[in-house]
């Protein structure tokens, strides 16, 4: 079983830690930015389309998707 956290002390301390961030990295040797890239690179991206979804999903009406059926259609014209 995870422990549980309120979610204002997880806010506050992901907020201490970008505040910190640009002076952390700025200490970082090449090789430990290297290191660090690869370790957040996946959570990165995953934040990225994240947000992407989020914003198709307040942006998007009804008639601007297509079915599974119509963009196999699509697909398949010559």
């Amino acid at each position: 079983m995870e422990p549980y956290f309120p979610m204002n002390l997880l806010r506050g301390r992901l907020q201490r830690l970008t505040q910190q961030l640009p002076d952390l990295i700025e200490h970082l040797p090449d090789e430990s930015l290297a290191d660090a890239w690869k370790v957040l690179q996946p959570l990165y991206y995953d934040l990225y389309m994240l947000s992407a979804m989020q914003e198709s999903m307040r942006t998007i009406r009804p008639g601007d998707a297509m079915t599974r059926e119509e963009a196999l259609r699509l697909l398949n014209l010559p």
